[in-house]
């Protein structure tokens, strides 16, 4: 998905797209709030992070797992990274609702605990008054655009929080001690490793754990493959360069383990949507002095 400058704002839609990449246990995308027309509709489409709305008024239907979920106002649905789906308002009377699109190491954890998946996508709150809490979490995080990024991750770890302590259907937390141990373990790794052409294997003997049972660790506590956040937090870390540096881009695609620009330019695309180049034209940020 192609990111953009910030704000998209009219009568019926408030739409921010968050500006900082150097977040790994929590990161937004992308975050508003819509009045929808009737039969308003969205897809099919295939999300790269996870996608939560709730519906303040109004009803629809999602379509996903080839399963049709009708969705009420006080109810709300998730999208899981890689799953097609379409979403539709009603047409006598069109859903208005807030989402947040998120990721990282806590994300997928705190969603299980609420007890939401790409298979069973419907949230309900506990009560009326539980939904109308996780609703007004998200809608501060809406109409407060410009806080800081620390105080907007703040914010999406209370809405993260809420949406677990409100769930009608949440799930008992399993012991994750020496699981997450491993997996801050491998964090640390890459976070240390990026640079150099590290590879999955080396990344599980550093952990002590065999390739197959890591990656199955891995993708369990993060939702994605080893390999797929090892993609996403390169481009990550070089989407910040492009940003606030004025490196070459050459530069920047050897300090992600890049050594041939063509690929880094490839990888980048299908990360963000765009070329290095035009990330850059579109996000760099000038400093004054």
């Amino acid at each position: 998905m192609q990111r953009q400058d910030d704000v998209k704002t009219e009568n019926k839609l408030k739409f921010h797209v968050f500006q900082d990449e150097r977040f790994v246990d929590l990161n937004l995308y992308q975050y508003g709030w819509e009045r929808t027309e009737p039969l308003h509709s969205y897809g099919p489409h295939k999300r790269d992070h996870y996608l939560f709305h709730y519906v303040i008024t109004g009803s629809g239907t999602l379509y996903a797992n080839e399963t049709s979920y009708r969705i009420t106002a006080g109810h709300g649905f998730l999208i899981v990274p890689g799953q097609t789906t379409t979403y539709v308002a009603d047409a006598a009377d069109p859903w208005e609702y807030t989402w947040i699109e998120l990721d990282g190491l806590r994300v997928n954890e705190s969603l299980s605990l609420a007890g939401i998946s790409g298979d069973q996508p419907l949230y309900t709150p506990q009560n009326r008054e539980a939904g109308l809490r996780l609703q007004e979490q998200m809608l501060y995080i809406v109409n407060h655009p410009q806080d800081s990024p620390v105080r907007q991750i703040g914010q999406a770890f209370l809405f993260l929080d809420q949406l677990v302590q409100s769930s009608a259907a949440p799930r008992r937390q399993s012991p994750r001690r020496l699981r997450d141990f491993y997996m801050k373990e491998a964090l640390s790794f890459i976070e240390q490793n990026f640079q150099r052409d590290v590879s999955i294997e080396e990344i599980a003997a550093f952990c002590g754990l065999n390739r197959s049972y890591f990656s199955k660790l891995f993708r369990d506590t993060m939702g994605e493959s080893p390999q797929a956040f090892l993609l996403h937090y390169r481009m990550a870390r070089a989407a910040q360069m492009l940003k606030e540096t004025a490196l070459p881009i050459g530069t920047i695609s050897s300090m992600v383990s890049y050594a041939n620009q063509l690929h880094f330019s490839r990888a980048f695309k299908s990360v963000y949507g765009v070329a290095p180049r035009t990330y850059r034209q579109t996000h760099f940020i000038r400093k004054d002095g």
